[in-house]
Formats: C-alpha cells, sequence, structure tokens
C-alpha cells in the first residue's frame, strides 16, 4: 500500500482530479482518498514515485507518509 498525504486536496474535485492522475499510472490500481484526513492510499503495483510523480504533475503536492 502506498500512502501520501496531499495538504492542497481539499474538495470532491480535488479528490476526481488525484484519482485520475493515479489511474493514468495504473488504469488497475485501487485508489482509496479520505479528503478529511487528507490521505490518498493507492494499492498497485507500480513504483510511488511514478505515482507522486503524476499527482505533483496534476496540480498538488503528495508526501509519502
Amino acid at each position: 500500500m502506498i500512502e501520501f498525504t496531499v495538504s492542497d486536496m481539499t474538495c470532491g474535485h480535488c479528490a476526481s482530479t488525484i484519482t485520475k492522475a493515479v489511474k493514468e499510472v495504473d488504469a488497475a490500481a485501487r485508489c482509496e482518498i479520505d479528503l478529511a484526513t487528507k490521505k490518498v492510499r493507492i494499492e498497485s503495483a507500480e513504483d510511488a514515485a511514478e505515482f507522486q510523480a503524476a499527482i505533483d504533475d496534476a496540480g498538488y503536492t503528495p508526501v509519502r507518509t
């Protein structure tokens, strides 16, 4: 399980954009987003750095936890 804290994720639109970025890296990835805690959890065999770069490219600031 890969987990990021994304402090600048504030709403459903943000969550949707981040989910889309995750799916572009791995369409089969399972992505759980908790807006209350600003956590993004990803279940995938892909490298965490790829997801971090994709979320960053989408305009957010993911921090690996």
